[in-house]
């Protein structure tokens, strides 16, 4: 995947981004190419290797992320009952960065708290799906971030009903 200058970016731990910069680095007498990437208040150099795919993706199309809502009307995933697990299991979906992950991750943990109690690192990985999808939403609707946190909860309590 190839990104220019200019480029708005998603990154699987950071968010909505755009990249400033390609360049190239030297380390160990092998040649890498970095993408300089800007995010709101952080900037962070990601080398275009055979991870990048794993590490930026361009945003979701409007039309694509429409789609992905519907994710919250559907039936929730079961997630572990052993704290241990859950945490792993939803941290390892949660490193892929896609929006389709996010969304799955928070109607699986909203189903979940529903007949459970949560832990501590249940609402970590909430906040931080959260957080990136709602970033994500923002950008893409050019929204912000109350009105989509809002639309999010609409969506989530129709959900409960």
């Amino acid at each position: 995947m190839d990104f220019q200058t200019g480029d708005n970016v998603v990154h699987c731990t950071h968010g909505i981004g755009r990249v400033l910069a390609v360049e190239e680095r030297e380390f160990f007498d092998k040649v890498i190419h970095y993408y300089m990437v800007q995010m709101s208040d952080l900037t962070i150099w990601v080398p275009a290797d055979e991870n990048l795919t794993n590490r930026l993706r361009p945003p979701t199309s409007e039309t694509g992320f429409r789609q992905l809502l519907s994710i919250f009307s559907s039936p929730a995933d079961p997630l572990p009952d052993d704290r241990r697990l859950r945490t792993t299991h939803l941290q390892e979906r949660l490193e892929d960065g896609r929006a389709e992950s996010l969304c799955r991750i928070i109607r699986d943990l909203t189903a979940h708290r529903q007949n459970h109690s949560w832990s501590e690192s249940d609402g970590v990985l909430m906040r931080r799906a959260q957080k990136a999808l709602i970033g994500e939403w923002c950008f893409i609707f050019s929204i912000t971030p109350h009105e989509a946190e809002d639309q999010l909860g609409k969506l989530l309590l129709n959900k409960k009903n």
